[in-house]
């Protein structure tokens, strides 16, 4: 990734507080980018703020939560007031409800989708016009689990799929205006979002995931990322074991149901602690 690609641009990032987010701030800064963050933990984003403007870059701290109506216009409008455009908007924010069918409810459904497929729409449309103007870049943050449904995991699942179709249809609806629709498929990637219970608290202590050895860190998927982004390309799977799952889903998948039948591969248990942590 070339420094400078992004020189001159605003970047409108929500979900900017942790993991991927954070790190992709890091990475469109370092980029030449000014960043707008938009987040519910308002002292982070102001930590990660000071970080960016120290290595010259402007960086905006914006209070906003994805689930409530109106936050993404107002979070939208003091970008422009303060930069004055947008170029890349990155629609980031989400968690995971996890868990089998039997042990969820509607409630657990809609409050996975008021996140990761609302709070995407509610992105797009206080910044579309925005990026129009600027024949500039959407990216949606997808995953694996938007190609490959495991066991525990379907609400999940079923997000990251809404958000896949979308990302494909508005590719080809904003293709004569100029934007580059890019949707990211991460692997296992360093993020909280094993702190995050399905109601969405924050806890200190992690549920058990996968082997470390097979986690990206959040910097190098960034990087990926954003390199993606500079090439407008329609996709972006990340981690090499993301890259293998996809492609076998998509040439072999009764191979996968198969490995999956077999082995039992399940998502992450439902968190079952009560109270958050902060």
């Amino acid at each position: 990734m070339r420094r400078g690609r992004f020189a001159g641009q605003v970047v409108f990032i929500t979900g900017a507080s942790s993991g991927i987010g954070e790190a992709l701030a890091r990475e469109f800064a370092g980029a030449g980018a000014d960043v707008a963050l938009a987040a519910r933990r308002v002292d982070r984003l102001a930590r990660l703020a000071a970080e960016i403007e120290g290595l010259g870059r402007r960086a905006l701290v914006l209070p906003c939560d994805v689930t409530a109506d109106g936050d993404l216009e107002r979070a939208a409008g003091r970008t422009r007031e303060a930069f004055g455009r947008i170029d890349v908007v990155v629609a980031n924010a989400g968690f995971g409800v996890m868990g089998p069918v039997e042990t969820l409810t509607l409630a657990d459904d809609r409050y996975q989708f008021e996140t990761n497929v609302f709070g995407v729409l509610r992105t797009v449309y206080a910044t579309l016009e925005d990026v129009k103007r600027a024949r500039g870049r959407l990216v949606l943050l997808g995953s694996v689990s938007g190609h490959v449904g495991l066991p525990g995991s379907s609400a999940y699942s079923m997000s990251k799929f809404a958000v896949r179709g979308f990302a494909e249809s508005l590719a080809h609806e904003l293709a004569p205006h100029g934007v580059a629709v890019t949707l990211v498929s991460p692997g296992f990637v360093e993020s909280e979002i094993r702190h995050v219970d399905n109601r969405g608290r924050w806890h200190a202590e992690p549920e058990a995931g996968p082997p470390k050895l097979l986690i990206m860190p959040a910097a190098t998927a960034a990087r990926h990322i954003v390199r993606a982004v500079a090439r407008r390309r329609r996709e972006s799977v990340i981690t090499r074991h993301g890259k293998l799952t996809v492609f076998l889903q998509r040439h072999v998948p009764w191979l996968v149901r198969a490995v999956v039948g077999r082995f039992g591969i399940r998502g992450r248990r439902r968190p079952s602690r009560a109270a958050p942590a902060s």
